[in-house]
């Protein structure tokens, strides 16, 4: 597992931005300390639930699936919704991130019950956060990464198919893993990543997953998250010790609390996620015309299976997905990712435009070693 380097992010911050990386450190350092704002993520009890309660009633999904929805006041008027990967949480996800978001518009963060999982429900909640946002005249930008830009795709996939048009202001994906398919292929004999072993066992197992399988998959994500935090001058650089205690805590604290049924759930959810090697067959394309952002990270066959559909239906044909979007892979910058940004920062504050282009694409650098 490759170890965190943040030299792409800030050799892309200053080819963007002409100037010497020292000054986007210090942008991301502003960012990160989070001293005199600690962080006021609360829980948020929406005021809709039409499709969620639909769903509960119908005996799709129990309580037990709810997904926990989280909300911290920010001061702008176009609000970002954030859903992470397997593990951490939403709010660990976006830990270098948060008060980036905030001056943008309220930040709502998606943390996945730990005792179970639901891809009906979760489509269900986002639906009705969704709609109660755009109500407010606020259509919200959604930040994910990984498994969490898997359920963003199959949302919009959902939502498309029933005939409606989502009402999103913008789409950020972060690495994202869509089907199976994308971690192990299914031709191999056994997976090539490590992410993949870690899944294995969940996808052949006919009977109840036994607890050493859990706590095998612990291990490895622990070690996945580990090797992203080998790089301590940087990290120590951008997060003073309490926060880097913090978030080695509470990244450490989810992987412990999942439980069999929760881990078995979400990779189930995966399994049932439509690849969008289909989704041209479907003819239910574009997703959304929306400003869209994808974003590969570094050595992504690390994590993603070489053949990995999502990846090479994105970076092939993107625009039939999203007609307005860009991918960023790798260390290339690409211009017109000014779309997504116009979206959320206002015309005549391009210095606040490049420092929301380089926190995006600092965040395809780290989260990825956070899947």
């Amino acid at each position: 597992m490759p170890v965190l380097s943040f030299a792409p992010a800030l050799s892309f911050l200053a080819v963007f931005q002409r100037v010497s990386p020292v000054r986007p450190l210090r942008t991301l350092f502003q960012t990160a300390n989070d001293k005199l704002r600690p962080s006021r993520l609360l829980p948020y009890t929406p005021l809709l639930r039409r499709a969620q309660d639909e769903v509960l009633a119908s005996g799709q999904a129990g309580p037990h699936q709810l997904s926990m929805l989280l909300r911290e006041s920010g001061k702008g008027r176009t609000p970002t919704i954030v859903l992470g990967g397997f593990v951490p949480d939403s709010s660990e996800q976006i830990f270098l991130l948060r008060r980036f978001f905030l001056r943008r518009g309220d930040l709502y963060g998606i943390n996945y019950a730990r005792n179970g999982f639901s891809l009906e429900l979760l489509c269900a909640q986002l639906d009705d956060l969704v709609e109660e946002l755009n109500r407010r005249g606020q259509p919200p930008v959604i930040f994910s990464v990984s498994f969490g830009s898997g359920l963003v795709m199959e949302w919009l996939r959902r939502t498309r198919l029933a005939g409606r048009t989502p009402g999103i202001a913008g789409v950020v994906l972060v690495s994202p893993v869509a089907c199976v398919a994308d971690l192990i292929s299914p031709s191999a004999p056994k997976p090539t990543t490590l992410l993949g072993r870690a899944l294995r066992p969940y996808l052949d197992s006919a009977a109840a997953v036994k607890d050493e399988i859990v706590e095998r998959s612990r291990v490895i994500f622990t070690r996945m998250f580990e090797s992203g935090a080998q790089n301590k001058e940087s990290l120590n650089a951008l997060m003073s010790p309490g926060e880097l205690t913090r978030l080695h805590s509470a990244v450490m604290g989810t992987i412990r609390s999942i439980n069999a049924a929760g881990a078995c759930e979400r990779v189930q959810a995966m399994r049932a996620m439509t690849s969008p090697a289909d989704y041209l067959s479907d003819g239910i394309l574009p997703l959304t015309t929306a400003p869209a952002l994808v974003l590969f990270a570094e050595k992504e066959d690390s994590v993603l299976d070489s053949g990995s559909p999502t990846r090479f239906a994105l970076e092939n044909a993107h625009r039939s997905f999203f007609p307005d979007s860009c991918v960023q892979a790798d260390d290339t910058p690409l211009q017109h990712m000014v779309r997504l940004a116009r979206t959320v920062c206002p015309e005549g504050r391009e210095q606040e435009l490049r420092d929301f282009l380089g926190q995006f694409r600092f965040a395809g650098d780290m989260v990825h070693q956070q899947i």
